[in-house]
């Protein structure tokens, strides 16, 4: 398989970076495949990993012989950490074995496949993390100017009140900064639907605990277009290619 793209800006650019603009990978990314003899501009090989395109030129890139990155949807159980593990902390990525995999076993993680929480998740809440080596999907869902938000139903233990409901929508500070507006309804007694659009340590919780509401219960059940879905507790699957553009372009 080719991914071909015909150059159409003004002004030439540098290879490395158009593919990034164009969240194909990133820029170093895109050095590796120019080393790897990967990228041709009009059927010509490219050498130089600082070369530019010109206007009207077609650049290729051979898929095929570039090893794709790996990207993973877990549904993350309680007493897993998403981050990197302390002690005698379990690791979410001992759960990715072909055991617990649903779907076809393509792109099967490593030992020495390296693979970061794209939002992570505390030890004691469950449900959607996303791991992958994607340096441009990471971008695209963590990035300061991502504009993909995060759902989650939160079981809670004290009074609900409108006014709790008031502050926790909009009125809450967290380290001395104010929270930006969050959507915040009742999904069923006591369960709470909140929809974040940033992801503070613990926000969620410290929210809660500012209007006096204790957290039983947390997870998280979408991120952007990607839903949780009824993927089981503790499995995993590969994330696929057409979430992967999809989650791009809703994050812009």
């Amino acid at each position: 398989m080719t991914w071909r793209k015909t150059y159409c800006g003004t002004e030439p650019q540098r290879v490395n970076k158009w593919l990034a603009a164009e969240s194909v990978c990133s820029r170093r990314e895109a050095e590796a495949l120019i080393a790897k003899g990967l990228v041709k501009i009009d059927g010509a090989r490219v050498e130089d990993p600082g070369r530019k395109i010109e206007p009207g030129q077609t650049l290729e890139i051979d898929e095929a012989n570039s090893r794709p990155q790996i990207s993973i949807v877990l549904n993350k159980p309680v007493g897993v950490v998403s981050a990197q593990p302390e002690g005698d902390q379990v690791p979410a990525a001992r759960l990715l074995s072909r055991a617990n995999l649903i779907g076809p076993p393509r792109n099967m993680p490593t030992k020495r496949t390296r693979l970061a929480p794209l939002g992570r998740l505390d030890q004691d809440s469950r449900g959607l993390l996303l791991l992958s080596e994607d340096g441009v999907l990471a971008k695209a869902v963590i990035g300061p100017d991502s504009k993909l938000d995060k759902e989650y139903l939160v079981r809670v233990e004290g009074r609900i009140e409108e006014r709790k409901l008031a502050l926790l929508r909009h009125g809450l500070s967290l380290d001395g900064r104010q929270l930006k507006p969050a959507k915040v309804t009742l999904a069923e007694p006591q369960r709470l639907r909140f929809v974040l659009i940033e992801g503070r340590n613990r926000q969620i919780r410290r929210m809660c605990e500012a209007v006096d509401l204790r957290v039983s219960d947390l997870v998280r059940v979408r991120i952007g277009p990607l839903a949780l879905g009824d993927l089981p507790e503790g499995k995993w699957r590969a994330l696929t290619p057409a979430e992967r553009e999809t989650l791009l372009a809703q994050s812009v």
